[in-house]
């Protein structure tokens, strides 16, 4: 039996009591699922406590459980950076698949003594949360990986989430990687609540989740039925020692943080497979969604040897489960014209209710995947939404094919432009040649203005497609020529919006060089390598004047990606936007000015091993600012290695061939007095 509180005590002593105890409460209640209290004593306690603020407001703290829910709405979000990338997960399909992930984990460690440790992967909105001292003290959305909105003001409505950590912080700062979701029987509720109240319902609980979460009055948020579950743990020093993400699962238990209890610990790979099947099979039961498991090194210190892509680590994967399946009609097939001008045959279907979306279209791929499954308009056909998001086409129902249908063809002219469309050798898509094709132009200008890249305020994509269609743009370097006076004739264009919209292409001059890059629409260059290359080259001018060689010296920049930028660069149409680009004003460089000395210049280095107060990546970007180079192998060209623990063959080739080895002490002094380089050459 629960106890009341002594109420007989001064005024402080009395809040931070029934503070402790209402976190207390919240935690049996919203992540126990065991409450020892009824929902009237804990109101009861609530209203105590409001009142005894409201008489000593000198007393309440941001970690009140009064304090889940205030603040005027905002007009925006503010975006914030991620102190590490929240990268997302490589994906596999199949046990060959996750075999040949556990191949590469072996070559990568040189070891056969790993474990794995099994989550369900949570089908919802990944956050990250920071912790001071215990305290809840921000949050943000995944967003680009590396930048995303601050929410916190959201997320202290989750009644999940504890706004005061239950147990010793490991260090002064923590941060906690998490998944907020709604269950499926609450997704039904809101969306009956919804349609009563005539609004149009939510998809499904993910989308219902992100709509909430994007809300700016966070009274609003509260009252969705927003939960949390933590997944991950981050803080400085947990790559020494033994720390594995087990240890940060226990340890976010115990904190009193949503943690699921269902992860498991495997040392063979084949009976991951046994869990894949378990948990496939209990799918159905969950009350929330999943689409999935998620495979980690449980070690820390492997994980850090192992390291990450510019799009995912290398320690991790989601096995994701078998997708779902369904039936409809094949109404028509249309083309979609992407930017880099690949014409795209779209399935147009009857609507079909399919993992809890209504699918109208679905992709087709190309002329090829059209042969191959024989599909012809009019046809039965099965669609599936491959892992769980993109619809596709998978199969026809033969027995029901109606007598008159016939093969489709693809067009040789392009759907929009009537230019002539070619098959370049290599590829199995059809592409308009017309750089002035006005779908390419459209798909080019949202690229460039999208949210990711330059972050164009306003100019959606019924706003383009009117300054395309009118003449008033022919590529996004077009842009930074209007005036007002070309924007208020458009449609929903009043004086107000106009003068927004000149506002934020101003403000948007001054993006990161890194958002420029990927603005560029540069074929096969993602955010991720876009964010690399600018931290290398620090200007446009100098990465336009870069050779291939000089290119393929980035690790994450293949062949393919170094031969598209030169194409790009060499382009005299695409020289003459960039032109327009720089006469406007926009910047041109990164935020390192490039008359900076560059200590490094000429040096090659390679990291091995895991470092304790630098990931290899911060290591990576604090030798590029100075004007090294860094590499992932080791040869007779390379200057110097810096070796953390438990490094392996780079260390020993470096040593067999006399090539200097830095440890991390060094190198950190080395950072804070280059000069030193000078000693050691």
């Amino acid at each position: 039996m629960d106890k009341d509180i002594n109420s007989g005590v001064e005024p402080q002593k009395r809040i931070r009591a029934l503070q402790h105890d209402l976190r207390h409460h919240e935690y049996l209640y919203y992540v126990l699922n065991q409450p020892e209290i009824s929902d009237e004593e804990f109101d009861r306690r609530l209203r105590e406590l409001e009142d005894l603020e409201t008489q000593y407001p000198q007393f309440v703290t941001d970690d009140s459980p009064t304090q889940r829910v205030g603040g005027q709405p905002t007009g925006e979000f503010v975006p914030v950076e991620h102190p590490t990338p929240m990268l997302s997960l490589s994906n596999v399909y199949s046990f060959d698949e996750f075999s040949d992930f556990d191949r590469r984990v072996k070559e990568g460690l040189s070891i056969e003594d790993y474990k794995y440790i099994c989550e369900l992967k949570f089908d919802g909105i990944a956050v990250n949360l920071r912790y001071e001292d215990g305290r809840f003290v921000s949050g943000a959305t995944r967003g680009d990986g590396h930048r995303g909105d601050d929410i916190t003001a959201n997320l202290k409505t989750i009644r999940s989430l504890p706004l005061q950590l239950n147990a010793e912080q490991p260090a002064p700062v923590v941060y906690v990687r998490g998944e907020v979701y709604m269950d499926r029987a609450d997704f039904n509720e809101l969306n009956e609540k919804r349609d009563l109240n005539g609004d149009p319902p939510f998809a499904n609980p993910r989308n219902a989740t992100g709509g909430t979460l994007k809300i700016l009055n966070p009274v609003i948020v509260a009252q969705r039925p927003l939960k949390l579950t933590c997944y991950n743990l981050w803080f400085n020093g947990m790559r020494s020692g033994d720390w594995t993400h087990s240890h940060s699962l226990n340890w976010m238990k115990d904190a009193h943080l949503p943690v699921f209890g269902e992860w498991k610990l495997f040392d063979n790979a084949s009976a991951i497979k046994l869990f894949w099947d378990e948990w496939s099979r209990k799918r159905p039961e969950l009350p929330f969604d999943i689409d999935g498991i998620v495979i980690k090194v449980d070690n820390i210190v492997q994980q850090a040897k192992l390291g990450a892509t510019a799009k995912s680590p290398r320690w991790a994967t989601a096995y994701k489960f078998k997708a779902e399946q369904a039936q409809t009609k094949l109404l028509d097939i249309t083309l979609q014209v992407g930017r880099t001008g690949a014409v795209t045959p779209v399935a147009e279907l009857e609507p079909i209710l399919l993992a809890g979306s209504t699918i109208r279209r679905a992709t087709l791929h190309n002329q090829d995947e059209i042969k191959r499954l024989d599909l012809r308009i009019g046809d039965t056909i099965s669609v599936e939404k491959g892992g769980d998001v993109i619809p596709k086409v998978i199969g026809v129902d033969l027995t029901s094919r109606p007598p008159d249908v016939t093969p489709y063809e693809m067009p040789d002219i392009c759907p929009v432009c009537g230019e002539c469309l070619i098959r370049p050798e290599g590829e199995v898509v059809l592409r308009c040649i017309n750089g002035s094709c006005p779908a390419q132009v459209q798909r080019n200008i949202e690229h460039f203005a999208s949210r990711t890249a330059m972050d164009i305020d306003g100019l959606g994509e019924k706003v383009i497609e009117q300054l395309v269609a009118s003449e008033l743009v022919s590529d996004y370097g077009d842009l930074y020529l209007l005036g007002i006076e070309n924007l208020i004739p458009l449609d929903r264009m009043a004086q107000k919006s106009a003068e927004n919209l000149l506002n934020s292409l101003n403000v948007s001059k001054t993006r990161n060089l890194d958002r420029l890059i990927f603005a560029l629409g540069i074929r096969h260059v993602g955010i991720g390598v876009a964010r690399i290359i600018a931290k290398k080259y620090q200007s446009i001018d100098a990465l336009r004047t870069a050779s291939k060689e000089e290119l393929l010296e980035i690790q994450e920049v293949g062949p393919r990606i170094a031969d598209s930028m030169i194409k790009f660069f060499s382009s005299h149409a695409n020289r003459r936007v960039l032109s327009k680009l720089q006469q406007k004003g926009v910047r041109f460089t990164s935020d390192i000015e490039e008359d900076l000395p560059k200590p490094f210049k000429d040096k090659t280095f390679v990291l091995t091993g895991s470092l304790e107060l630098l990931t290899r990546d911060q290591a990576g970007e604090k030798i590029r600012a100075l004007g090294g180079t860094v590499t992932s192998s080791v040869s007779s060209n390379t200057d110097f290695v810096i070796a953390g623990s438990a490094a392996g063959s780079k260390l020993k080739k470096a040593q067999e061939l006399n090539v200097t080895v830095i440890n991390e002490e060094s190198f950190l002094k080395l950072l804070d007095d280059p000069a030193i380089l000078v000693a050691m050459i």
